[in-house]
């Protein structure tokens, strides 16, 4: 299998000089970083006890004897301990490595950007007294299985719709969403219909004297202090009131919702610590990109807390005008939610010159789903030279990138690179199933 260098003039030249003029970018940070209500964000309950995540440099070298692939000719190496805070300030990129922050290991079941997408949510459902969770997704969606998970530590009883037939035989995330929660397998045509398929699935299961949380919701019950939320809506107690009404709470497709970015942020804040990446290391960000959500979260973060951080996102489900529409929903779906003063900032498609994210065509660009021939060797190698398991849909793209900039940068007193690992490990089950002649 292929890895090409792109040509200077791609995208990969674009992401590797930051040649995106962006003024609208400018103009949003200046207001973040002076907006007093985007410093209370993080004064709030969190699903995660704490924001912290292992951190991994690999090292990248040649290879002799291989000179007709990129993927053939590169080595990897995980450095322990890695090279951080003081000591990789203004450091000279002597030798090329890049950083991984180890999202994926957060959790056994939900890690990932799942673990920080449901990071502020989950807390907004509890102190609503949600009872029960209605989400979707595929049929391997670690999404599904996070919210399942979830949901069942908290004593929330989740729904899961699953997109097709149910598989002869269960494993990966379709397997946990089955022992975690109350699945349905739901046929594609009726799936292609998102809203109205939740809906109706949450006014079936309210019951008498039951209420729906919708999304609208859920986003205004999080867009309140703390402390006007907290303890306002007690939770019964399941001995003496067993007969509580129910409260359904609806969570969109894999959580892309803006309160799905302040998880994320808060992660960005926990790295901008001077002991780890620190305030003034410039940093290139890397991310693959289902929904985009975890992207804009990065990027919005850095934004923020006034951090000369890039974001990168590999494109993977959708095409590039599909991605920009959704930074521009959640930019102002964030601004007009968590600031004091929205109508300050035009979003990019109303006067400005570009987002916030850059997004990148992945190397070998597929179908949504499809796996290259040569992809789970690859994978295969990257876990056994440096222990870290990724996977061929979703963080190999990522890895690639990552590799790609670390090797540009060479030589250069400039930005580190820094891959977040989204997690998704549990997936390579499920394509274990799908393509038996590739494990």
């Amino acid at each position: 299998m292929g890895f090409q260098i792109l040509p200077r003039n791609s995208v990969f030249s674009t992401v590797k000089n930051g040649s995106f003029p962006n003024t609208y970018q400018g103009v949003l940070k200046h207001y973040l970083v002076n907006d007093e209500s985007v410093l209370k964000l993080f004064d709030r309950r969190w699903a995660l006890s704490c924001p912290d995540a292992k951190i991994n440099q690999i090292m990248t070298s040649s290879r002799k004897g291989h000179e007709s692939m990129i993927s053939e000719t590169i080595s990897y190496q995980n450095i322990i301990p890695p090279c951080l805070g003081e000591g990789m300030f203004g450091k000279k990129n002597d030798s090329s490595s890049f950083y991984v922050v180890r999202d994926d290991l957060l959790h056994p079941l939900v890690n990932g950007n799942k673990s920080r997408k449901l990071d502020a949510l989950l807390p907004v459902l509890e102190d609503n007294a949600a009872t029960d969770v209605v989400t979707c997704g595929g049929c391997q969606s670690a999404h599904a299985a996070a919210v399942a998970v979830s949901c069942s530590e908290r004593g929330l009883k989740a729904h899961i719709l699953l997109r097709g037939e149910e598989p002869e035989t269960l494993t990966g995330y379709n397997l946990v969403s089955k022992l975690y929660g109350d699945v349905v397998y739901v046929p594609r045509s009726v799936y292609a219909k998102r809203e109205e398929m939740l809906a109706k699935h949450a006014e079936s299961i309210v019951g008498a004297g039951g209420s729906i949380m919708w999304p609208n919701d859920v986003m205004e019950a999080s867009f309140k202090p703390y402390e006007s939320r907290v303890h306002n809506f007690p939770r019964a107690d399941p001995i003496n009131c067993p007969e509580k009404p129910k409260k359904v709470a609806i969570i969109n497709e894999g959580a892309g919702d803006a309160i799905a970015l302040l998880g994320v942020m808060r992660l960005v804040k926990y790295l901008s610590q001077k002991h780890l990446f620190g305030k003034e290391q410039t940093m290139k960000i890397v991310v693959d990109a289902g929904t985009g959500t975890t992207a804009v979260g990065l990027a919005l973060g850095a934004l923020s807390l006034g951090l000369p951080w890039e974001v990168s996102a590999v494109m993977l489900a959708d095409k590039i005008e599909g991605y920009k529409r959704k930074e521009q929903s959640l930019i102002s779906e964030f601004l007009r939610g968590y600031t004091s003063s929205p109508h300050q900032v035009l979003a990019p498609s109303e006067g400005g010159n570009g987002g916030i994210v850059q997004w990148v065509d992945r190397r070998a660009p597929r179908k949504f789903g499809n796996i290259l021939k040569g992809e789970v060797e690859e994978c295969r190698r990257i876990a056994q030279e440096t222990g870290v398991l990724v996977d061929p849909i979703y963080t190999l793209a990522a890895w690639d990138l990552a590799t790609q900039l670390s090797q540009a940068e060479l030589g250069v007193q400039d930005a580190k690179i820094v891959m977040l690992h989204t997690g998704g490990t549990l997936g390579m089950f499920g394509l274990a199933q799908r393509y038996k002649s590739c494990f």
